[in-house]
């Protein structure tokens, strides 16, 4: 899960990811992080791994941290930082997905796992978005810098990409009228 942005959008006091969202269809209330990171603990697709840059949040017992020193230097940044956690893990594909989508839900973490692909990336209405599953085949494929995450690498192997269609929310909390609307649903 990459949580290592500063949120340089949200404008109201304390991060994007601190801020608390209510109790909801049976989910607790918590904060953003903790409702992405609920979604993508239960979706029991393989070890949970945070990783960390503008700020230290806490995480639930049995979730790794790894912080990106590197992390203002743009997303890809942490996504090698994730691939690097996969690497030490000796997985064979890494799932990332954003700790300010927290409405992405287990099912549509699954979806993407279980697809088979050198890049999966989970569409919602036709759009591309998160999760995203990278195979380590393509992991030395990745640009070492820039903010696009795995996108870049879309769109220039086009080839590689596999798209699963999900039916769970997509949007992000990046402004504090982000937080609103999910503060009011």
């Amino acid at each position: 899960m990459l949580a290592a942005g500063a949120g340089l959008r949200f404008s109201d006091k304390g991060h994007k990811l601190l801020a608390v969202l209510p109790a909801v269809d049976g989910e607790p209330a918590g904060t953003v992080l903790d409702r992405a990171l609920a979604h993508a603990i239960a979706a029991d697709i393989g070890p949970v791994v945070v990783i960390t840059g503008a700020i230290d949040p806490p995480l639930p017992t049995g979730v790794a941290r790894r912080h990106n020193a590197a992390w203002a230097q743009g997303q890809m940044s942490s996504v090698l930082a994730g691939v690097a956690a996969a690497r030490e893990l000796d997985a064979h594909s890494v799932v990332m997905g954003l700790g300010d989508q927290p409405g992405v839900s287990p099912a549509d973490w699954r979806r993407v796992a279980a697809t088979d692909g050198p890049i999966v990336v989970a569409t919602y209405n036709g759009r591309r978005g998160n999760p995203v599953k990278l195979d380590s085949s393509v992991w030395d494929l990745l640009p070492e810098s820039g903010d696009e995450g795995g996108r870049s690498l879309m769109r220039i192997r086009p080839d590689l990409v596999r798209e699963v269609p999900c039916t769970s929310s997509p949007a992000d909390v990046d402004t504090v009228e982000d937080l609103r609307r999910w503060q009011s649903n």
